[in-house]
């Protein structure tokens, strides 16, 4: 009988496991390697070794890239798919950036931040967070949209109110849109804030708002998380059941 990469033999299975936990040490090491990079006065010998690990990795990260490529049922699908161009941005920068004026391509190395990202792929828990986005995504849209709208409502309050009174701080709704976010998210900086009766009390009303903006989202994520959990464990109990 033939074997393939999806007989699930406890020596396979073991293989796997262990391949996945290499490559989730090796993301975390890049992303250390990385913002060590960004440290000052680093020695010449270290710049050669985070040189050295950088293109280490890269080479494990492309290997992991065209093996996935060559074993996709539809490799076009692969390709655009989220994991696919999540697996592209992390190795995309490195050989970029051999081909374009380093000064330009500094900017380009920041992409590596995605290898993050890569972590999804390995951890269930994550999988299962973005089921859940999936199944609350028209909710979480049209949430967006209306807060979208107070937003906007909050910034055209605060001008009418505050414009006159502080003409710097609020010279137009698109200035009074910086005090709306930091209001409506219950940040509250403290660098511009309302000085005047109506100011304040439209402020009292936005605040109220704000609550419920960031305690719908957890509320409709929690929900979606509850789902994702039923249908996986559904999805289990269906796959062991005798046939």
């Amino acid at each position: 009988m033939k074997t393939t990469l999806t007989d699930k033999t406890p020596t396979t299975k073991s293989l796997t496991q262990g391949l996945e936990m290499f490559i989730q040490v090796l993301i975390v090491a890049s992303l250390v390697a990385f913002s060590v990079e960004t440290l000052p006065d680093l020695s010449t010998t270290s710049k050669l070794w985070l040189e050295r690990f950088e293109q280490f990795s890269i080479l494990v990260f492309v290997i992991e890239y065209l093996t996935r490529l060559w074993f996709a049922k539809n490799r076009r699908a692969f390709v655009f798919s989220f994991f696919g161009l999540v697996d592209l941005f992390a190795i995309l920068p490195f050989f970029l950036a051999t081909t374009i004026d380093l000064r330009s391509a500094r900017a380009l190395r920041l992409l590596r931040v995605f290898r993050i990202l890569k972590l999804a792929r390995y951890n269930a828990a994550v999988h299962r967070f973005h089921v859940a986005l999936m199944l609350a995504k028209e909710e979480i849209i049209l949430f967006m949209i209306l807060t979208s709208i107070v937003l906007y409502l909050a910034a055209v309050g605060i001008y009418h109110f505050e414009h006159k009174a502080q003409p710097e701080q609020f010279k137009s709704v698109f200035h009074s849109i910086w005090w709306a976010i930091t209001t409506l998210t219950t940040v509250g900086y403290g660098d511009v804030y309302p000085i005047t009766t109506g100011g304040r009390m439209f402020t009292f009303l936005v605040l109220f708002a704000g609550l419920g903006i960031v305690s719908v989202p957890a509320g409709l994520v929690s929900a979606a998380l509850l789902r994702a959990r039923s249908m996986e464990a559904d999805e289990k109990s269906g796959n062991e059941m005798p046939k």
